[in-house]
């Protein structure tokens, strides 16, 4: 009879074929169309500007690295992300220093010195647009309209200050022609981009779904138009491909739904009441300081234990 040899081994004991850095390359390519359509809007400075900006936040990553004498991860994807994201949440018509300086906050600042990847409490690309928004508001407010460049307010910046100018309609809104940050014009391309981090499962639906839904269900009940709302200004970015990130949102999927719920809550105050036109930066940002708090009270039972909830699970 064959005898058979057993394998004693700690936990996980299943394991995923997925690495860190198949899901950031496979989240860049999932960027690629908002990118792409992007460029093709507001031209070829919006080029430089993401170009700028991904360049920064690997060196920026690579020289912290190494002078700390860290293993250096820039191939892993991470910062390119970082440097993407950031870039698609700029006007399109800042100047180079910009993104430059973004990067550097959102890597050094918001990611490494809070210990590298997977240990940063908040969305750098987030962070860093805060702090940019923060310290030069007129450069980050500037908005043009698509192909001409001229001048103008963003759908939601309309609404918000009463202003005389024409709103887009929802085929603009949806594939992209009005005016506001790089990366978040094209619901379409947006849409498109998310659908395939869905298809291979880089995301769930938890979170976006209802971040857009709580959106909308404010929209109705404060008299708004709730399409208008989910398809204007960054909802649609925020609420795929920033509020999913893997380290700063619940890992339960009870959780996720209660940071979206919260994400888009926030966001309607911001919008409809707050002092800023848009809301789903700040939203995201602080339901990102409750992550733990959420994780702390949704994380499964240990098995065969009563009223005591697991201290050990982890990303």
């Amino acid at each position: 009879m064959e005898k058979k040899n057993f394998s004693l081994a700690v936990s996980p004991h299943i394991r995923s074929r997925e690495s860190t850095a198949k899901i950031m390359w496979s989240v860049v390519i999932a960027l690629l169309p908002a990118l792409s359509v992007g460029i093709y809007l507001f031209g070829i400075h919006t080029f430089y500007i993401i170009l700028t900006s991904i360049i920064a936040a690997i060196s920026t990553e690579g020289l912290f690295q190494l002078i700390t004498k860290r293993k250096i991860r820039i191939f892993d994807g991470s910062a390119v992300i970082t440097g993407m994201l950031l870039a698609l949440i700029l006007p399109p018509t800042v100047p180079l220093w910009i993104p430059a300086l973004g990067s550097f906050f959102a890597i050094f600042l918001v990611k490494e010195l809070f210990g590298g990847l997977g240990h940063n409490i908040f969305n750098p690309a987030l962070a860093a647009r805060a702090i940019l928004l923060l310290s030069f508001p007129l450069i980050m407010t500037s908005w043009v309209s698509p192909f001409d460049g001229i001048s103008c307010a963003t759908p939601l910046a309309i609404i918000k200050d009463n202003l005389s100018a024409p709103l887009p309609s929802y085929l603009n809104l949806f594939v992209g022609t009005r005016a506001g940050c790089i990366g978040e014009t094209s619901v379409l391309a947006l849409l498109a981009g998310s659908g395939f981090l869905l298809l291979r499962r880089i995301i769930s639906w938890h979170i976006p779904v209802s971040f857009i839904a709580t959106v909308a269900l404010f929209s109705f009940c404060s008299g708004k138009d709730p399409l208008f709302q989910v398809l204007s200004g960054g909802l649609i970015l925020g609420a795929f491909f920033m509020a999913t990130d893997y380290t700063t949102s619940p890992i339960t999927k009870k959780g996720q739904i209660i940071f979206g719920l919260g994400c888009g809550a926030i966001t309607s105050l911001i919008r409809f009441w707050g002092g800023y036109p848009e809301g789903v930066c700040y939203s995201i940002l602080i339901m990102n300081v409750l992550t733990p708090l959420i994780d702390k009270y949704t994380l499964p039972r240990r098995f065969g234990t009563k009223g005591v909830r697991s201290q050990h699970l982890t990303k």
